[in-house]
């Protein structure tokens, strides 16, 4: 069963990373890693409301995402090393876990339109709901419980600044997007050698911009979330080939 801890644990926990009342926080969870919670998702949903109050916000994805399904020998063939299934916008589990669909779930939570929707509560959550930029531009946080900066959906609004040379190496053949089409399913075809965004969550922790705790079994993060995605806008703007090992 792991590590047993309660809302009031996880509370103290945020309390003790630097979480105040008013902020805004970009979460993403693993429920799993921690242990076992009393009251599950909805606990850690309670902690996260207690923790900024009603002038803060919470912001989470809810992207209408399968989780990575496996491949055939006829995707290896055709080079793809991701396949995920496109959801329909009523399907109640995702990719993005137990929380995330529990939080989009409650009437107290405004979810925004599209594939990469996004579910928001709190102050101003019908701006939150459209998207994270409103986070990024008023000095919000991320809270990773559980993940990594592998889950941080932030990262993505600068990757404007990825050379297309890079884009090119994810896109995969016109055989199989002509079997996975767009509209149905997200596929790849590249995975680099490198795992660029380590390199960027290793210098923002040397940086100081990254502080973590344990949260029953659960290694969880604290960041500010424009300084940390701008060390990648960076990154992609001086050294893109390297970052990512081409």
């Amino acid at each position: 069963m792991g590590t047993k801890i309660t809302c009031t644990d996880i509370v103290q926990c945020l309390h003790r990373l630097g979480v105040k009342p008013g902020m805004m926080l970009e979460v993403h969870c693993s429920l799993s890693r921690f242990g076992h919670v009393t009251g599950g998702a909805e606990a850690v949903i309670e902690a996260l409301m207690k923790t900024v109050g009603e002038q803060g916000a919470i912001v989470m994805p809810s992207f209408r995402l399968s989780p990575n399904l496996p491949l055939t020998e006829e995707d290896l063939r055709m080079g793809l090393v991701t396949k995920i299934r496109i959801l329909p916008a009523q399907e109640e589990h995702t990719a993005m876990g137990v929380v995330a669909d529990t939080f989009r779930l409650r009437p107290d939570v405004v979810t925004g339109e599209g594939l990469f929707r996004v579910s928001a509560w709190g102050r101003d959550a019908a701006v939150h709901a459209q998207g994270f930029q409103h986070l990024i531009d008023h000095e919000g946080f991320a809270l990773q419980l559980g993940v990594d900066i592998y889950r941080l959906s932030a990262m993505h609004y600068v990757e404007d600044a990825l050379p297309q040379a890079i884009r090119d190496r994810f896109r995969p053949s016109d055989e199989a997007r002509a079997v996975y089409p767009e509209e149905d399913w997200l596929i790849e075809s590249w995975i680099p050698e490198k795992k660029p965004w380590y390199e960027i969550q290793e210098e923002a922790y040397r940086l100081g911009l990254i502080r973590d705790t344990a949260i029953g079994d659960a290694t969880c993060l604290f960041l500010p979330v424009k300084p940390v995605i701008e060390l990648y806008r960076r990154a992609l703007l001086e050294r893109p080939f390297e970052l990512y090992g081409m």
